[in-house]
Parts: structure tokens; sequence; C-alpha cells
């Protein structure tokens, strides 16, 4: 299968009303090109996942900011004005999921878990609505997995098949959203011929992969 395709191939395959998982950091690790696409295009009523808000003109937000989300799943929307605005008008919706929480339910999809037990949130508002078990006297919350239709990444590095490299800190949450998701496009700065990566430094395999963008 060809697995290099355009940024515009890759922005078509969201469809209205998909889930994405956006994955990075304040747009570090994003696939930033792609969600400038989409934000350009008539797809609307998304739900993404992703750590953050990002900024208006960068990351994820740049979907928010054009108004194509319905619903954010994520720890953080602070650093994005106009995320806080649509929030606080009641036009989007949040599901605000402490960090560690939210990496542990995307993992729990990838892993095919049914969910994870967590004490983060008991007491708070975070445990409104959700199962609490109580094991050896202590309280959990139930939460369940997060799974996506799409998963946009964004890599430093990848050779022709899909084996992906990220760089310090633009690996947060995308090893792991590249196992909990339908459909899996990178976007990759460098790409290689196969077999220039030591296998050792691959942090996502190529069988993850369905289709690369090059940066």
């Amino acid at each position: 299968m060809k697995k290099l395709i355009s940024v515009e191939e890759a922005a078509a395959m969201v469809k209205d009303g998909m889930t994405v998982m956006v994955g990075g950091f304040l747009s570090a690790g994003s696939a930033n090109k792609v969600l400038e696409a989409i934000a350009k295009s008539n797809v609307k009523d998304l739900t993404i996942i992703c750590n953050d808000a990002a900024y208006p003109e960068k990351g994820s937000g740049v979907l928010i900011a054009a108004g194509k989300v319905k619903k954010c799943i994520m720890s953080h929307i602070g650093t994005n004005p106009k995320a806080i605005e649509l929030f606080n008008t009641k036009e989007m919706e949040i599901e605000f999921v402490p960090q560690g929480t939210l990496a542990e339910r995307i993992r729990a999809a990838g892993a095919g878990l049914g969910g994870v037990l967590t004490p983060t949130g008991i007491g708070t508002v975070i445990e409104e609505g959700k199962q609490k078990l109580t094991i050896q006297g202590k309280e959990y919350l139930l939460e369940m997995p997060l799974h996506a239709d799409v998963a946009l990444l964004g890599a430093n590095l990848g050779d022709e098949s899909g084996n992906l490299v990220y760089y310090g800190t633009t690996q947060n949450f995308n090893p792991m959203m590249a196992t909990a998701a339908d459909l899996v496009i990178a976007e990759v700065q460098n790409i290689v011929p196969v077999g220039e990566i030591p296998m050792e430094n691959v942090r996502t395999q190529a069988l993850f992969v369905d289709y690369m963008v090059q940066a």
C-alpha cells in the first residue's frame, strides 16, 4: 500500500462527526499542516481528543477556532482564548480529564482493556457520573477507554514503511494514540529509506501507521 499521501488527501479522510485524536503538546508533535487543511475544509461536528487546546493559530486549536469542533476531551484549554469563549458560551462541550488519566484511557483503548482504575478525581467534580469501586479499602474511579476514528500524529523522522521516531517531548501522546484509532495518519518531517532507522529507536511501528504526509 502506498503510504505517502498529500496534505489534502489526508485532510479529506476526516469526515463530519468523527472522533479525532491529535498528538503532541501545545502543537509540538502535532500534525500541524494536516490540521490547518482540515480547518479550511467543510468538515464539522468533530470530537477531538488531545492533551490541550493549543493555540487559535496552531495545533488542535485551529480546528476549534474554525468552528469545526463540537466536543473536546482534554486536560487544558488555558492557552486558547477561543476555546475558553466557546466553553463559557456553551457552544462547545469540553470533558476535562486529568492528564495522566487521559493518557491511561487512550492506552487502555490501544491495549484492548475494558477501562482503568485510578484514585485521581475522587472527591472532585471528576467523579460525577462515574462508577466507583473499593479495592482493599481504597476507592477508585473506573475510567473508560478512549478510541478514535482517526489519529493525527506529528513525527520528526520516519521511514518509507511508516516506522516513526519522535524527538524530545514531541512524543507526548503520539505513540499511544497510534494504537487507539481506526485510521492513523502521521505528518513526518524527514522520511528516509527502510533500514536507516535503528529498530531500537522506533517509537511507533509501521504496522500502526496507515498513511504519512511529508511535513
